[in-house]
């Protein structure tokens, strides 16, 4: 049976890989059904939170204050997955954004998961929703919604109790591996490859910086960005931004 993975979960400046930032990372490593180490760190995504984003999970532009960058938390991260698997709900969002961070640093980085979002959505149709927090509150299982190491506990939990209502039904009332091993490739409690195509961004040139501060000054405003952080293209949509609003 599937007992060694990766459960992890991110917290984000939104929902696009491509323009938004990772502003928390929380993993747990399972060995053989125990957990047996914890990762968890806040990540600078260099801007400021949207209120929406701090109403949700509860973190603070303070908390990201003096956090370290991704340049610093990724490398460590993937040391701490190593190449085991991974489980996550909703788990294609979570590796977006792993695999934007590993293409902007030339690292290679694919993986296979479980998503317990796709078991739900498989047995338990009658239920009116199947997110992450909705399950936690019905199968009574402790729960810290939207904060990424206590989402990630959270997985982990719910896939026991779906492996414990569930897997037999899945296998064919078999549990074996031989007939676990047979059915791999429709079995919803055994990985999958993920697959999430996205292109690399390099960081934003001189002139695109010298540019924005310019007009930073010329038009008299405060960036809730840090520049020295952006991408070419995000700063190319930052002064697009700022031309269609105070003009030339």
């Amino acid at each position: 049976m599937y007992d060694t993975y990766v459960s992890i979960d991110l917290e984000t400046t939104g929902l696009n890989p491509k323009r938004d930032r990772i502003i928390e990372i929380g993993a747990i490593r399972v060995e053989q059904g125990q957990i047996v180490e914890e990762f968890s760190t806040f990540v600078d995504p260099g801007r400021k939170l949207e209120e929406r984003i701090t109403e949700l999970t509860g973190i603070r532009d303070e908390d990201l204050a003096d956090a370290p960058q991704l340049d610093e938390v990724f490398p460590k991260l993937l040391e701490f997955m190593g190449e085991l698997p991974l489980l996550g709900h909703s788990i294609l969002f979570d590796y977006s954004f792993l695999k934007k961070a590993a293409v902007d640093r030339k690292i290679t980085f694919e993986r296979s998961a479980v998503d317990t979002l796709q078991i739900a959505r498989k047995y338990l149709q009658e239920l009116p929703h199947r997110n992450l927090g909705y399950l936690c509150q019905y199968y009574e299982i402790p729960h810290h919604a939207h904060r990424a190491l206590e989402d990630a506990k959270a997985t982990d939990r719910l896939f026991r109790k779906l492996i414990e209502l569930f897997y037999r039904e899945e296998t064919g009332g078999q549990a074996s591996t031989e007939a676990v091993g047979k059915s791999a490739k429709n079995n919803l409690f055994e990985p999958q490859p993920l697959h999430f195509q996205i292109k690399r961004d390099t960081p934003a040139t001189k002139p695109q910086k010298e540019r924005l501060y310019r007009l930073a000054e010329q038009h008299k405003i405060t960036l809730e960005v840090d520049v020295e952080k952006l991408t070419r293209s995000e700063a190319s949509r930052l002064a697009d931004k700022i031309l269609a609003k105070y003009g030339r």
